[in-house]
């Protein structure tokens, strides 16, 4: 009988279900750092103890990104591990949390709100530094599912959207920046996309320009990013993902200023659990027949 190692924290209820979805196979709860030698693994485990598994044929990750898998030799003997991850999973609460953060950006939300704590009323003031969404001019980097929904979500406002996608060169994404008023960047982790934000890119943007980040940190140059901020030159940013998460004490963003930090909360829903087990299992029938598994990473790719 093949096992399966579960190193996803799941409720008892929940466990149970994945059991009763999964009948015919064993099922091993095991924490990440856990040695293993399961055939299946549905989950993130430690990169060592993957390496370390000689009966490894499928790893289903609980995740979009796994970078910290890229480095590992997936040959096993009798053939190679396939490995799935959640691409397009995400791409709805994502793409609401971008929305919501341009919105608060645009609106001032994060302003009131921290004038809220100080009790402090400066209602008429605030008034002409408030600007609209509607007509912005935005620019999608990577339109991927998270990005294709942000579009949708976007359509109502009248923006003029800019994508830029796999066949983008120095020369577009440049011509792109220096017109937009919001980027939204979602590229995967790759050699392109590695520091692409640097300083010479911010500083292509327009001053006032609104930056955010929702997929990998490694796209862009922290320090630049803080720099743009404080000088004005950028009027805001939404990260939601870092270099280095957590975000250690001490990083300038905690006390950025216009930056709202989502802590890479931003596809969470009171269902993820249960939806990741339901993508897990649709998989795993796919595997018990030897069709095609959905999510195949290409780590030749980088995605």
């Amino acid at each position: 009988m093949t096992d399966i190692a579960v190193c996803v924290l799941l409720s008892e209820g929940q466990m149970a279900r994945l059991r009763r979805g999964a009948e015919g196979y064993t099922l091993r709860a095991l924490a990440p750092d856990a040695a293993c030698d399961c055939e299946v693994v549905f989950g993130n485990p430690d990169p060592g103890i993957v390496a370390g598994n000689a009966a490894l044929r499928w790893l289903q990750l609980e995740s979009v990104g796994f970078g910290e898998y890229t480095s590992l030799d997936w040959t096993r003997p009798g053939g190679t591990v396939q490995v799935t991850n959640l691409a397009g999973f995400f791409a709805d609460p994502v793409a609401e949390t971008a929305l919501a953060g341009i919105l608060a950006l645009s609106r001032g939300i994060d302003r009131l709100v921290r004038l809220q704590d100080r009790a402090e009323w400066q209602g008429d003031t605030i008034r002409p530094t408030l600007r609209q969404l509607s007509g912005a001019r935005v620019v999608l980097f990577g339109f991927g599912a998270i990005n294709r929904r942000l579009a949708e979500l976007l359509a109502p406002f009248g923006c003029a959207i800019t994508t830029l996608t796999r066949g983008w060169t120095d020369e577009s994404l440049g011509a792109a920046l220096a017109a937009a008023d919001i980027v939204v960047s979602t590229v995967p982790s790759t050699l392109q996309t590695a520091g692409i934000f640097s300083v010479a890119r911010l500083a292509q943007m327009p001053c006032g320009a609104v930056f955010c980040n929702f997929g990998r940190g490694s796209a862009v140059d922290e320090a630049a990013l803080d720099e743009a901020l404080r000088s004005g030159h950028l009027a805001g940013a939404v990260i939601d993902v870092t270099r280095d998460e957590p975000l250690p004490p001490g990083h300038p963003f905690w006390t950025c200023p216009n930056l709202l930090l989502t802590q890479h909360s931003g596809g969470g829903t009171p269902d993820e659990v249960d939806r990741k087990i339901d993508h897990f299992l649709a998989n795993l029938a796919l595997y018990r027949t030897g069709r095609p598994l959905v999510g195949r990473v290409d780590f030749a790719r980088g995605y």
